[in-house]
């Protein structure tokens, strides 16, 4: 078995060995891995963080032997809250970090820097508020681009909670609520299509609203029928389930 780590700011997690394929998540910086297969210009990969598991350019991470990534799997995260920062190394030279990079790795990639976070010194509440507005992305992570799930499982990352990747793994996750009624801020609610599969997640607000990325992250209205658009005054998604994330 062979090891790795994300030593760049983002990288796409392909669902093909090839650039032009579909970007179903991402990694960042710091983040962990598996490498379950390698190629000449590709290898497939399996997330630390939430084991899934995709294509990524071989020019685009720092392989780790066996010993190495034992060593660094037990280091405490240290995040980043700042919705952009950087390190530096020796030469000053600039890398920057988004939201959600484990800055804990960042002495043995040689780097230095000075933003982060403890987890659990901020509300999932209000870590999903820093993407407000962000371009909905599929696969994306960043406040440069997200999908509705990569918004839920920063918000718990940020957190110290660690969520699945997609919708539907989510969804398999927590405690069901039978009425939204019961549900507080920052629970999860998810939503399925009309052949039944849960696709879409977004994140309680107080006074029955929900925040979730939707062509941007937004805010909309929300009950017991659904997602309530006040731009186009209709129901966007239809209420699958109610979990709370401990």
């Amino acid at each position: 078995m062979k090891y790795g780590i994300c030593n760049l700011s983002v990288i796409p997690l392909r669902s093909e060995a090839n650039n032009m394929a579909t970007q179903q998540s991402q990694l960042l910086y710091g983040e962990l891995f598996k490498i379950l297969e390698q190629r000449k210009f590709f290898s497939k990969i399996r997330c630390l963080f939430d084991d899934y598991e995709g294509w990524i350019s071989n020019l685009h991470f720092k392989e780790l032997s066996q010993e190495q990534f034992y060593e660094l799997k037990e280091l405490k995260p240290s995040y980043n809250y700042d919705l952009a920062h950087y390190v530096h190394n020796k030469n000053n030279s600039l890398l920057p970090v988004v939201i959600g990079s484990d800055l804990s790795m960042a002495p043995f990639l040689n780097h230095q820097c000075e933003a982060s976070i403890i987890p659990n010194q901020h509300s999932v509440v209000s870590a999903a508020m820093m993407y407000l507005n962000a371009t909905e992305l599929v696969g994306g992570k960043t406040p440069f681009g997200i999908d509705s799930s990569g918004l839920s499982q920063m918000a718990y990352k940020l957190n110290g909670i660690a969520l699945k990747r997609t919708p539907q793994e989510q969804s398999t996750q927590g405690e069901a609520l039978s009425f939204i009624e019961e549900a507080k801020a920052g629970d999860l609610v998810f939503f399925d299509n009309k052949d039944g599969v849960i696709d879409h997640v977004g994140i309680l607000l107080e006074n029955n609203y929900i925040i979730h990325a939707f062509g941007s992250v937004r805010i909309d209205r929300i009950d017991h029928t659904g997602i309530f658009n006040i731009d186009t005054n209709t129901y966007t998604h239809s209420v699958r389930v109610i979990k709370s994330i401990q």
